[in-house]
């Protein structure tokens, strides 16, 4: 048996943190996986993950202590068990906007009877002959709240049986909104839309969680009752470090 050491950990009440992985390199999700990470996720929607990549990238992952996740491009059932079958111990559904999509996203995570993703062997055996046997409960399933129709929504798709918890996409719902995205940590209705998806997970005991690019936004998320924090990603982390780097050399230079 597997254990979902980043469920386990949101379970009890704690919070976990961790990187999203938009660049399709083994290397970089294996040294990732060994950072100190509750978790990573693969991005099969805005990231460069192909098929092929997706399986090694998630056994790269699982060589180290985090947990092995991956966001799926869209809710369709097919995508979401190639995700499961490949070894992801966590999927995150993007554009959940109604109780059916939540529906439909948590019974294509879980074999019958709990839900209807279809039995078939995959990389997911490299876990044990057992597998089938405890993965419905050690899978994490967060839907992304990410417009105005979601957060209006909230408390049905959260009360939907096999959903864990959510995963707001900040970015989005400012546009969903009608404001640039880099506005929103200064516009109040973007603070109350937040604040209405925090009482739908208190109401429904369900997890929340956010992904809103940094560290410093992630942290006051955090002190604010968000649980499941995704603090960055490698792609603008890479970015980041290397014009970082030449900058800091430039200015050394010119003394």
């Amino acid at each position: 048996m597997k254990i979902n050491v980043a469920k386990q950990k949101l379970l009890a009440g704690e919070t976990v943190v961790g990187y999203s992985l938009k660049l399709p390199s083994l290397v970089v999700a294996e040294f990732m996986g060994r950072c100190g990470a509750d978790f990573l996720y693969l991005d099969t929607q805005h990231g460069s993950w192909g098929e092929d990549s997706v399986i090694g990238g998630l056994a790269a992952v699982s060589s180290g202590p985090a947990t092995p996740m991956a966001r799926v491009s869209s809710n369709r059932f097919h995508r979401i068990g190639r995700l499961l079958d490949a070894g992801a111990l966590g999927i995150i559904v993007p554009l959940v906007n109604t109780r059916a999509d939540a529906q439909a996203a948590a019974d294509a995570c879980r074999f019958p009877p709990v839900g209807t993703r279809s039995y078939g062997t995959g990389r997911c055996l490299v876990y044990g002959d057992d597998y089938p046997e405890w993965i419905n409960d050690q899978v994490f399933v967060a839907v992304q709240i990410e417009t105005v129709e979601a957060v209006d929504n909230a408390e049905a798709i959260l009360s939907v049986p096999g959903v864990d918890g959510c995963m707001v996409g900040p970015a989005d719902l400012a546009l969903s909104l009608g404001f640039p995205p880099k506005e929103a940590p200064q516009r109040e209705e973007h603070a109350r839309a937040l604040e209405r998806v925090l009482t739908a997970c208190r109401n429904t005991g369900k997890i929340p969680g956010i992904d809103p690019g940094n560290i410093e936004q992630a942290a006051r998320h955090g002190r604010n009752g968000y649980r499941f924090l995704v603090v960055g990603a490698d792609l603008r982390m890479l970015s980041a470090a290397a014009a970082g780097g030449i900058r800091d050399m430039r200015q050394k230079l010119a003394g």
